[in-house]
């Protein structure tokens, strides 16, 4: 069975390892130049020059990742080399917020509960309360509930300093908007899933090399191919419920007919290429979960590269006060994640404006917040369309399309956000329907 899969990100990635696990023939389909779609690596160069190996966005994942990790140590990648594990962190720059012991759940929350710096004993017990009657409702809500609503219960700095940062980092939405359902499922699944669940996995290798090249080179051991620099024009239906992909101009050849095909391009990507076939007959659906999809809207995250000789945090990570004028949430030292020591990455998540004014502001940000007064701009990744907007009973669209034609993605319908372990979810389960 012939299969091709068009994008190569984590989602595309993840299914083609899938596929090629079921015995089929797999050929990758990608766009860009590189693999790793909204997830990659990309060259920048430090003030003074030298060249320094960036990300198209600061990402993180947790412990309870799991099929992010298997695929992973599948693909050859050394788990313990790749990523530094921290317990779950929320430390601002003058040591308070919150940090969990390595204990078994829930022992771990509570007791990092009843630690947190600068939270008295009200926001405390409003969050033993609250929590405790997520899990007695099993960790549901009303579909048309938002994080604020669910959250209405907590107090102000609970708000500020524990569930705006937590939702924006997951969401990318903010809490007055996103989704109470999803944000219970990822509370659930992180910090009740087992002893490590909860813990920051922070990225020590760029994004590429993180999973999406291991995968590459894994494809080719197994028969594979990985084609970049190939964008799908159009799919065109053929007899017998075969398929073709047509490569644009700049393709260098028709690649053949295809027994099955799954998008994992970006959603707007795939809903472009299922509206193509809207008119074919026998192919009633194509307009249908085209509309769906093109209806998803999204949030974008802005990540502000900055440095300066000798520039350091006390932590690999921090939780910044966010405001209108100061919009990051969080600070990363990648000295001490890849050891590009003086270079650190500011999260903007859901971010609104213009780049260079999100640019000035952050370290404008970093001059109040850390005192850090000389740091120089050395690339700002504006990823305008980074995630959809995870909203309350947003209607997603599904992971068959047509016969012999399937999606997957951080966007198709599933119980998690827009996430790296949601679009490897998507691809694994995607090879499944095929």
């Amino acid at each position: 069975m012939k299969v091709a899969v068009i994008g190569a990100g984590w989602a595309g990635m993840a299914a083609a390892i899938a596929h090629v696990q079921a015995g089929r023939q797999v050929t990758v389909f990608e766009a860009a130049r590189t693999v790793g779609g909204r997830a990659r690596a990309v060259p920048g160069a430090l003030p003074d020059g030298t060249p320094a190996t960036l990300d198209n966005g600061q990402h993180i994942l947790i412990g309870a990742y799991a099929e992010s990790l298997r695929l992973m140590r599948l693909v050859g990648v050394d788990i313990d080399t790749a990523l530094l594990r921290l317990p779950l962190t929320l430390q601002f720059p003058d040591g308070q917020g919150l940090q969990l012991p390595d204990l078994p759940p829930p022992l771990d929350a509570l007791l990092g509960i009843a630690r947190a710096k600068g939270w008295g004993w009200r926001d405390k017990l409003a969050l033993l309360r609250t929590a405790t009657a997520w899990q007695l409702r099993g960790f549901r809500c009303a579909p048309a509930t938002s994080v604020a609503t669910l959250c209405a219960p907590l107090t102000p700095r609970l708000m500020a300093e524990f569930i705006d940062p937590l939702c924006v980092s997951a969401l990318n939405t903010p809490a007055n908007q996103a989704s109470g359902q999803v944000f219970l499922r990822v509370l659930q699944d992180s910090l009740f899933s087992g002893r490590g669940g909860s813990n920051l996995l922070l990225p020590r290798a760029d994004l590429g090399a993180l999973f999406p090249e291991a995968v590459a080179h894994w494809l080719q051991q197994q028969g594979g191919q990985v084609l970049t620099g190939q964008r799908i024009q159009r799919l065109q239906p053929l007899p017998g419920g075969r398929w073709q992909p047509v490569v644009a101009a700049n393709g260098t050849e028709e690649p053949g007919a295809f027994d099955h095909i799954t998008l994992a391009c970006p959603s707007w990507e795939a809903s472009r290429l299922v509206e193509g076939l809207a008119g074919t007959a026998g192919l009633a659906g194509a307009a249908r979960w085209s509309a769906t999809t093109s209806a998803l809207r999204f949030e974008a995250i802005t990540t502000v590269y900055a440095h300066a000789p000798g520039a350091h945090l006390p932590l690999p990570m921090l939780a910044l006060r966010n405001t209108a004028t100061h919009p990051a949430q969080f600070v990363f030292d990648r000295g001490q994640l890849d050891g590009q020591h003086g270079l650190l990455a500011f999260v903007v998540s859901a971010s609104d404006g213009d780049r260079a004014l999100i640019e000035q502001q952050v370290l404008q940000q970093a001059a109040a917040q850390l005192g850090l007064t000389g740091l120089q701009p050395v690339q700002t990744v504006v990823e305008k369309r980074a995630t959809f907007a995870c909203t309350p009973g947003l209607q997603r669209p599904g992971m068959q399309v047509l016969p012999g034609l399937t999606a997957c993605g951080d966007y198709v319908a599933g119980p998690y956000p827009a996430t790296l372990e949601g679009a490897v979810l998507s691809g694994t389960a995607v090879a499944a329907q095929a």
